[in-house]
């Protein structure tokens, strides 16, 4: 579950949803449920995450890499952004709540959404 931070409404729905649509049509199910779960196992038993943080510079034989072979078709800004759209949706679908905003390290953006377990 994922709550806004400001307002604490419930956020049911991914941004930028056509684009989203267009991403996930372009890869297969089988595709888009490993990298679900591999972000699960990835989220489990933590209470922070930077999605831009979370898969690597190299995709290259991980469960990430359709996202940037077929949903952006090898545009590496293009697969950030379905990757932190993804993202949004795991943790939208996780039993436990979550919130989560754009924020800075050292005075620099981050660039990316940070999400926090609420508690």
């Amino acid at each position: 579950m994922l709550i806004d931070m400001m307002s604490g409404q419930l956020i049911q729905r991914v941004p930028y949803e056509n684009e989203y649509k267009i991403f996930m049509s372009r890869m297969l199910p089988e595709e888009i449920e490993v990298i679900k779960e591999r972000l699960n196992v990835m989220i489990h038993g933590t209470e922070i995450q930077t999605a831009g943080w979370m898969p690597g510079k190299d995709w290259s034989d991980t469960p990430f890499d359709p996202i940037y072979q077929k949903a952006a078709r090898k545009n590496p800004d293009l697969a950030a952004r379905c990757f932190g759209l993804m993202v949004w949706e795991v943790f939208m679908e996780r039993p436990e709540t979550w919130t989560s905003g754009r924020f800075e390290k050292n005075g620099e953006p981050i660039g990316s959404r940070t999400y926090f377990l609420a508690k």
